[in-house]
């Protein structure tokens, strides 16, 4: 440093001082100011940004109520009752259709028939699901009337509501004879619902009949070509035994429905937190559940932390316990660096190179014992999880290995006097000692996880529907959406002020909730411990 520039630093400091006088402030205040000004101005930031959430996803429940009175009142309700008799008896429909598949491969594979051979003698079972199906179409038939019924009234429920509203703007405006010009068809609810509730006796017959022409079907069922298939017809004789057992809580609810009933304000939020539906822009009605967006996040942050928790913790421990100087230098930028690169190329890797890797690795026969291996979708929850995972990784490392750096030497020191080897004392003392600090890293990496949006966006698969657990451990190679995706996929789409919209804001308050709750948890088990230890 030069003779000037040094002689200007104690120049400046003076100035510096001299303004801070002149400011009534010492140089300790003017500091202390300095950052608590920043402190605040993130506290108020923070309380901004949470009210805005607040305000805007709260306003979604009653919208949300005047959306499911749209559906009740215009009779969607009543059909939907008929629709999902129609629509269990087509996934009933799909289980045979598996089966069809399952001894054509048989026959196929085993048999080593030809073709058009095992599709030959498949023509009983053919016969059978002929038989099988037929009995819905007029159930079916009633539902495509009573559909076409029942969105006409809702149609002119929308068009009475816009015309009130432009009536409402035109009187704003001043215009009070364009306001009346507007002729406004209100909507006659119990002269509409005549026609739909009239069906109510056809209903029963068919009804009838379905049950009467099921029972003789499945008790006709055909013997299939292997015990294990047999097993799976029983299986679907169960299914339907179940399905028609259900006819009659259907024929009551058609009986006793009620367009006058009430929505109560608590199905808002029900329907919502519990519903498995996120279904919008449909034209019979939309649907705004957070169950399968929920489960998709947690499954595939429970994929990233499987894989991420062991790599981290165990890189942590070895780079900071066990590695020379020169494996520190190496391993730790390397890791590290992870960080840096952005989530969107990760995506796109997973997108052109991981999920195509996965999904012809899950097809090599030395896998086929594996669970859900082959799989066709290669944009799936595991995809998304082992790239998740490598985001994961550098948070939980870097935090992991400060907790270890703040375990004092002592008690290594300790440990090897009196006798103990350098692996029990990792495990028995430094990790213990250190398990608090771990657990925040492990959490902060749980945290940098259910929040990333476009790992998840690219690569998940973007279906809206649970899961299907009943495949067990295969269920991570099926595709899911997650919270961050439907709001980054849908914000830009959406209309501002629309239900649709401020479904989405709730979506983000679910988070930021979900998110407070596991801090919340994580403190108490921190707390728990060290009451332990001490």
């Amino acid at each position: 440093m030069s003779e000037s520039t040094a002689a200007s630093v104690p120049a400046a400091f003076a100035v510096s001082k001299r303004r801070l006088k002149f400011l009534g402030l010492t140089l300790d205040e003017a500091i202390k100011f300095f950052f608590g000004g920043n402190a605040l101005v993130s506290v108020v930031v923070l309380a901004l940004i949470t009210i805005f959430l607040f305000r805007e996803g709260f306003g979604f429940f009653a919208q949300n109520r005047q959306n499911l009175r749209i559906y009740r009142q215009a009779g969607l309700e009543y059909v939907d009752f008929i629709r999902t008799q129609s629509d269990d008896h087509t996934a009933l429909t799909r289980y045979l259709s598996d089966l069809r598949l399952r001894q054509l491969n048989f026959f196929l594979r085993e048999k080593k028939l030809p073709l058009a051979d095992a599709n030959n003698a498949l023509a009983g079972f053919d016969d059978f699901v002929d038989k099988f199906t037929s009995p819905i179409d007029p159930i079916r038939a009633m539902v495509s009337d009573l559909t076409d019924q029942a969105t006409a009234i809702k149609t002119k429920f929308i068009v009475a509501g816009d015309k009130q509203e432009e009536r409402r703007q035109l009187l704003g405006e001043g215009k009070a004879e364009a306001a009346a010009a507007v002729k406004i068809d209100e909507v006659d609810f119990p002269t509409e619902l005549k026609p739909l509730l009239a069906t109510l006796p056809a209903y029963r017959q068919a009804s009838h009949e379905l049950v009467q022409k099921l029972g003789a079907v499945i008790d006709a069922a055909p013997k299939l070509s292997t015990p294990e298939l047999d097993v799976r017809m029983d299986r679907f004789k169960s299914l339907v035994r179940i399905y028609i057992a259900g006819f009659p809580a259907v024929e009551k609810n058609l009986e006793t429905w009620d367009f006058l009933k009430p929505v109560p304000f608590s199905q808002t939020f029900t329907s919502f937190i519990f519903g498995r539906q996120w279904l919008t822009a449909s034209f019979w009605q939309d649907w705004y559940g957070v169950v399968p967006l929920f489960v998709g996040s947690l499954m595939v942050s429970i994929v990233a932390l499987i894989i991420a928790v062991p790599l981290g913790v165990g890189a942590a421990i070895y780079v900071n316990q066990i590695a020379t100087s020169a494996e520190q230098k190496f391993i730790k930028p390397c890791i590290e660096f992870i960080a840096a690169i952005p989530s969107v190329v990760l995506g796109f890797f997973g997108i052109a190179v991981l999920g195509q890797a996965l999904r012809t690795l899950s097809h090599a026969s030395w896998l086929s014992w594996v669970p859900g291996f082959p799989y066709s979708e290669r944009l799936n929850i595991l995809t998304a999880g082992c790239l998740l995972a490598l985001l994961a990784v550098p948070t939980i490392f870097t935090l992991a290995e400060d907790a270890l750096n703040n375990v004092p030497r002592a008690f290594k020191e300790a440990s090897f006097a009196l006798g103990a080897s350098r692996l029990q004392t990792i495990i028995k003392i430094i990790v213990p000692a250190s398990l608090s600090g771990i657990m925040s890293a492990v959490l902060l990496g749980f945290g940098r996880v259910i929040g990333e949006t476009m790992v998840v966006l690219l690569c998940a698969g973007n279906r809206i529907a649970i899961p299907d657990f009943t495949a067990g451990f295969a269920v991570i190679t099926q595709p899911v959406h997650t919270m961050t995706g439907i709001i980054a996929q849908e914000m830009g789409e959406v209309v501002q002020g629309s239900i649709h919209y401020r479904a989405l804001f709730v979506v983000g308050l679910v988070l930021f909730i979900i998110s407070l709750l596991i801090n919340y948890a994580a403190q108490g088990l921190v707390r728990r411990y060290r009451i332990s230890v001490g």
